[in-house]
């Protein structure tokens, strides 16, 4: 039981540790970056973060990595 509470206390610490970030990306004024497509037609507004979702996954999985490399 004791390496289940301590996966869920990572996992825990990992959540607000990318909470932080995504409120200091929004206070910095990183919203977008530079491939993602926004669409604006009237009163309607659709973002694809399709760039910030490949950077994301590329930095999840060298964290990932990391962390199960030591195991």
């Amino acid at each position: 039981m004791s390496e289940i509470g301590k996966t869920l206390i990572g996992i825990g610490l990992f959540i607000v540790i990318a909470g932080v970030v995504v409120m200091l990306a929004g206070r910095f004024g990183w919203h977008r970056l530079p491939g993602d497509i926004v669409y604006k037609r009237g009163g309607v507004t659709v973002f694809f973060p399709i760039v910030s979702s490949i950077v994301i996954s590329i930095v999840v999985t060298i964290i990932l990595n990391l962390i199960f490399r030591r195991r």
